[in-house]
């Protein structure tokens, strides 16, 4: 197989062969310890794995990446990953004598559920594979004994109660996660907060030198290294306002500064912007005005 053909994991059974996992005992989910794994991925090729999958792990044997920034974690880091994500290892994996759990769950485990819908609302599960959410040695513990009560459910012989229960205890899991989640937002605050002057920066250096067209949440995202959701989510913590709204508002004040102090036409206006089509210029101003820019220039300027 060529390296740079998609490896497509679309099973349980799939996932444990691949990944160098013990047989499952269920063919909708499998949990295994981290020294039960063989020291083994597939090197240099991408793998699309359409399972739902959640690893944890100490940090014992490398930094963790944590939006931009490496840091040394050594408690534990847990990642996120929803179906349909793509991931690649670069070298061979050290599971041996390592504290951690593999965790992966076909979407039809939990289809019937209200966690089926409510996982889809998680952000996390839609960041990058290097920002993850990290464990203090209290969060650690919670994380063991839950995953201690799925693996005691998963080894017992499956009857009726066996996936009711599994999923209600990957829900407490899940509700543990978004406190962490939280509380790494509120936490980091100090160590983040030059992401916004990084952030006004491009913003400023797009519109004095790039405006063939609108700059996007994505494009940004991508300056900085993170992952869209994660940017939206530190700046709204930062400064009460997302990615989007950052960029409406600096918009919207490029655009009355050029109202007021030129001559252009709003349709000139909205082209100097990057607006392809200046209706949606205008229809942008008023939703954040409540005047379109023809009324805002001659009300200003009485």
């Amino acid at each position: 197989m060529k390296s740079n053909e998609i490896i497509k994991i679309n099973t349980i059974e799939d996932y444990t062969e691949r990944l160098g996992c013990p047989s499952a005992n269920h063919p909708l989910i499998s949990i295994n310890r981290l020294t039960e794994v063989k020291d083994y991925v597939p090197i240099g090729s991408p793998v699309q794995l359409n399972l739902y999958s959640i690893t944890i792990k100490d940090g014992s044997t490398c930094n963790a990446k944590y939006g931009w920034r490496d840091y040394d974690f050594k408690k534990g880091t847990i990642n996120f990953f929803a179906p349909g994500q793509i991931h690649s290892w670069d070298e061979k994996t050290e599971n041996s004598g390592r504290w951690g759990w593999l965790l992966a769950f076909h979407p039809d485990f939990i289809r019937k559920y209200p966690l089926a819908t409510k996982i889809s609302k998680l952000k996390f599960f839609s960041y990058e594979t290097s920002e993850a959410l990290h464990m203090s040695d209290t969060e650690r513990l919670m994380i063991e004994g839950i995953m201690e009560s799925i693996e005691n459910e998963y080894k017992r012989n499956t009857d009726e109660h066996t996936q009711d229960i599994i999923v209600s205890q990957l829900d407490v899991l899940l509700n543990y996660s978004e406190r962490f989640y939280t509380r790494q937002f509120r936490t980091r605050n100090s160590v983040e907060s030059d992401v916004l002057t990084r952030f006004q920066s491009i913003l400023r250096n797009h519109f004095e030198n790039d405006k063939d067209k609108l700059i996007t949440a994505n494009d940004i995202a991508s300056e900085l290294a993170m992952s869209t959701h994660y940017l939206s989510d530190l700046l709204r913590n930062l400064t009460g306002l997302n990615t989007q709204q950052h960029i409406h508002a600096y918009l919207i004040e490029k655009a009355k500064g050029l109202l007021l102090n030129t001559n252009l036409s709003v349709n000139e206006i909205a082209f100097s912007l990057g607006f392809e089509y200046p209706q949606y210029f205008s229809r942008l101003f008023k939703s954040k005005t409540g005047q379109t820019p023809v009324e805002f220039r001659n009300t200003v300027s009485i």
